[in-house]
This record gives C-alpha cells, structure tokens and sequence, in this order.
C-alpha cells in the first residue's frame, strides 16, 4: 500500500523526498511493467515516479554514448538513437504501450534476444546518477561520498530492484544498427534435436545479433540471427551445418515478428514465468521438463538463460508446478518473475539461494541504505 506518491521533476526534489521520508520506506517506479516483480511489498511506504526526469540530456552520435534521465520510455529513448542509425543494445520486452522505462530496465536487469551478442544493462553502461537514502546524489566517475568509494555504482544498481537508492540518470554506450538482418531457423519436435543445433551455432564461428530457442507443445526451434548487408548470405551458409544437427532449416531476411514474438514470450499475464539460470549444456533438460508440465521455453541458447512460462491455472497447482520445475532443474536458480499475486503468497519467487552470496549483499546493502528504506524486503534473501 503506497502512503505517499510524488513525482519530482530535478534530482535535487528526489534528494528532498528522501530526505524527509522520516523512517517511512520509500520505492521508485518507472512504467511499472515491472512493479510486482520480487518478493511482495505490504507497504511501499512513498512511491516516488519518475516520469519527471524524461530527458534525454545528450546525444552523443560521433562517439556512440547517450546520457539519459531514468523516466524517459524505453521506445522513445531508441527511437531517438535510431534516428542516427544507432541503437542502444537492449530489447527486453517493454509492456503494454511500450511503457518500460530506461530506469526500471537497468533496475531490474531486463534483457532480450540481443542479450546474447551485447550482454546485459550492466555491460552496456559507462555511468550511473543515484540518489541514497539519506538524500545524497552520488556520480559513477566522479566525487563519490565516503561511505560507498571504491564501489562501481553503475554495476551495483542495475539489478538492484531499487534496493540500494534510486536511479536517476544513465550514461550508456550505443551501437550501430544493422543495416539487414536475416534468420536461420531450425526445426524439430525432438529436444535434443534443438538443443544440439543451439549448442553447435554457440560454439560455431559466427558474429550472430541473437541466438534464442522456443520450445512448445512438444515442438521447437533454434533461432540464429545474423546482421548486415551480408546478413542473408550468411545464414544461408550456416544451414546445412545447423541441419547436421538434425533440424530441418529454412531462412528468413523479413524476420521482426519471430524476435517480436521471442520477446513477448517471456512475460505472462494470467500464468508464471520462470527465469533460470543454468548451463548451455542444460537445455535439453529444461525442454523436456518444460513438456512434462505443458510449459513454453523462451532461451538464450548460447547462454543458459532460459525463461519457463508455466500456462494459466489455479493457484495452488500454479505454486506446485513451480516447485517441482525447481526440484527438476536444481541446482539452477529459478526466479518467478511473472505471477498472479495469490501465487506469489504461496511461493518464495527468489527461491534456494547461496547463503554466502546473501550476506554479502546484505553487507552492500548496510553500506549504502542503512537505515533500511528502499524497497525492503524485495531483493533476494528479504534484502
């Protein structure tokens, strides 16, 4: 329950609104496609937007760095770069009416097929402006406060889930755009099948844009995406070696809607998405666990990274599926991203985690939040 909302408009009324939170805690919110990920939050004490800080303060196209302020919507913030024939080298999915936000993306950590050839938001920023809890705006590169030197702030944040202070302006770096893309694809409805063409294009030569799976219904595919005026030529070349693998192949240079369609796979409305984390040579028994409970897999096949979407049903039997895709797939972390809030009371959606990695960041957490005010309670480990 949110006590209080504001939305300031500089980053010194942040500082302000921490300042006088006065105990209460206090949590940041971009677009909100993401609000309810983590642990659920009784009390969001003062929810501070930050629609207020939409700007993009430079645009540096000649040598391909932005800054920009953490409100403005993802969408708008490429559509600018694109302008340029740049890109900025994310494309998670971006929720209804393309509402993400640059903040909320790196706060979060969200990431899309791109992934694969350019990392995630934290590879991909040069700088980071926060505001602490106790009102002090700190600078990634610059005069840092004592309490938190010798620490990249940039790195730290993204994927904090708002727990350590709030973002507020980002200094990323940008990419060129492929002038054309095409896509091989490879087809079985047998798992191992798939996951042997994923593991030969990940270890194969190739300068691939993404390389994803998705598996259904007892049927999948290896997706490998290659950029640039080449791009057709080159997949064209890789199919018949993809296709030693025992898919059947085909190209695609008119490709969006298969990566349009990767991304919006990862999110559910009414079921439970899954992220795990575990080895590239794991896919084939994500895939076959996945069939055992009617499930989807979206993956980033060189990677290891794959996303378990588990299909609408009631509560209890949603809360069930998750442990048991937990106790098929352990040790691999399996966080609930997705979920219907009565599934969420019933399950932990950080899951087993290593308890040494906990108490180093609880340690982090003290050294720059103290007094316990942002976002509590969310982040892995009650942090």
């Amino acid at each position: 329950m949110v006590s209080r909302a504001e939305k300031p408009t500089s980053f010194d009324e942040v500082a302000d609104v921490l300042r006088a939170a006065d105990g209460r805690t206090v949590r940041a919110r971009g677009g909100g496609t993401k609000y309810d990920w983590g642990a659920a939050v009784t009390d969001a004490g003062i929810e501070i937007s930050t629609s207020g800080l939409a700007r993009i303060v430079e645009h540096n196209s000649g040598d391909l760095t932005a800054i920009v302020e953490a409100g403005v919507p993802f969408g708008d913030a490429q559509a600018a770069f694109a302008a340029a024939g740049q890109m900025l080298a994310l494309d998670p999915p971006l929720g209804n009416g393309g509402a993400a936000t640059i903040g909320g993306v790196v706060a979060t950590g969200d990431v899309g097929p791109l992934q694969h050839r350019y990392g995630a938001p934290r590879d991909l920023l040069l700088g980071i402006t926060v505001a602490l809890a106790d009102g002090t705006i700190a600078t990634s590169g610059g005069k840092v406060i004592k309490n938190v030197a010798g620490y990249d702030l940039a790195k730290l944040f993204a994927g904090s889930f708002g727990t350590l202070g709030i973002i507020l302006r980002v200094v990323v770096r940008l990419h060129p755009l492929p002038r054309a893309t095409a896509t091989l694809i490879g087809s079985s409805e047998d798992p191992a099948a798939v996951a042997a063409a994923a593991a030969r294009a990940a270890h194969a030569p190739l300068e691939l844009e993404s390389l994803d799976l998705f598996w259904e219904n007892g049927g999948g595919r290896v997706l490998l995406r290659f950029g640039g005026v080449s791009a057709e030529t080159q997949a064209a070349a890789f199919a018949r070696a993809l296709g030693e693998s025992g898919v059947e192949t085909e190209v695609r240079a008119d490709d969006e809607d298969l990566w349009s369609g990767q991304r919006a796979r990862q999110r559910s409305v009414e079921g439970v998405v899954l992220r795990v984390s575990g080895l590239p040579s794991e896919l084939e028994r994500v895939l076959r666990a996945a069939d055992r409970l009617d499930a989807s897999v979206i993956g980033r096949a060189g990677l290891g990274v794959s996303w378990i979407a588990l299909p609408a049903r009631n509560a209890d039997d949603l809360a069930a599926a998750v442990e048991q895709v937990r106790r098929e797939l352990a040790p691999a972390p399996c966080v609930v991203l997705d979920a219907p809030s009565d599934v969420r009371d019933r399950v932990d959606v950080w899951g087993p985690t290593d308890e040494a990695l906990v108490q180093l960041m609880r340690r982090v957490k003290e050294r720059f939040d103290p007094s316990g005010a942002c976002a509590p309670g969310i982040f892995v480990g009650g942090i």
